[in-house]
């Protein structure tokens, strides 16, 4: 199988790319560089740099390549900026989407996964942990631009049988993350550690979110591009871990004894959502497998093994 992974370059979407090739599929990358890192592309993958917003260059790739699934991971994904600038975070998210899927159909690409928010679309949710029927509120334009998609998707369905999965993912970590976004608060911290520095945390650090680790979120796209077509799916561990708790485990990897800096709360910033998978289970045969626990761990290792540069906070 020919997979196509836009943002294949940046932290989730590069393991995503090594798992596909992994189980013996060709992969290309599509990635524009703004946040990932040409070093996070395997060897083993073609690349192009290219913007999603260009559709012409899309295009050109897609004709090229002839992916039959695209697994579309490319966006602007900082909540903050969203906010700040909803005309940019609309072109990223929702026109270059659409090239993406347009182009897609185009040139009979057989199945898009796409990657949406499990975090954001809800808004401050009214029950937890969050299931797929729970309504959308986003309380942020990055929230409104993921769900657009999700109906563009919907609409090509019904219009020309496209086939797609959507995974709504949880605040995703492990080795390779960037401190880009209030979702990477684990990088954040750990960077922060590294560099003998006090982390701060914005709020009284008892809003809670869904961890992850990114192992788990490669094997549900590798299930997705087979299974669940025309489904929505959130991927998480239906757990809520404060701020606070991922502090105090990660100072005693770190072996920090201060304590942290507590600012005020930053805005578009939701109390608390963790979500709940079980129909990713039942239908993908898919739960996440690695203890949060495991992952810090494993992540705190990979930071002190590599020190690089790019992780440095900025």
């Amino acid at each position: 199988m020919r997979v196509l992974v836009t943002g294949g370059a940046g932290f989730i979407a590069s393991h995503v790319s090594e798992g596909f090739l992994a189980a013996g599929h060709e992969v290309a990358v599509l990635d524009n560089l703004s946040t990932g890192y040409r070093h996070n592309v395997p060897k083993d993958a073609t690349f192009f740099e290219v913007d999603i917003r260009d559709a012409a260059a899309v295009d050109k790739v897609i004709s090229a390549f002839r992916p039959d699934v695209i697994d579309h991971h490319a966006a602007q994904m900082d909540v903050r900026k969203s906010l700040l600038d909803p005309v940019f975070d609309a072109e990223c998210n929702i026109v270059g989407s659409i090239n993406i899927i347009t182009s897609g159909m185009k040139h009979n690409v057989k199945k898009i996964v796409y990657i949406s928010t499990g975090g954001a679309v809800y808004g401050e949710p009214k029950y937890l942990p969050v299931n797929e029927q729970h309504s959308v509120n986003p309380e942020c334009a990055y929230g409104i631009s993921k769900h657009t998609v999700e109906h563009y998707l919907e609409l090509y369905r019904i219009l020309s049988d496209l086939r797609y999965t959507v995974l709504r993912y949880p605040n995703v970590f492990g080795p390779r993350q960037q401190p880009h976004s209030e979702a990477g608060v684990i990088a954040i911290f750990a960077g922060v550690f590294l560099e003998g520095k006090v982390p701060t945390i914005f709020g009284d650090g008892e809003q809670l979110r869904d961890y992850v680790y990114v192992s788990d979120c490669v094997r549900a796209n590798l299930l997705a591009a087979e299974s669940g077509d025309g489904e929505i799916l959130n991927i998480g561990s239906g757990i809520g871990t404060s701020v606070n708790t991922l502090f105090k485990e990660l100072a005693e990897l770190a072996d920090f004894k201060g304590e942290p800096i507590y600012a005020p709360r930053r805005i578009g910033e939701i109390e608390a959502v963790y979500l709940d998978s079980t129909r990713a289970a039942n239908i993908l045969k898919w739960k996440p497998e690695v203890k949060l626990a495991d992952g810090l761990r494993k992540t705190w290792d990979w930071c002190v093994a590599t020190k690089e540069k790019d992780f440095a906070v900025a």
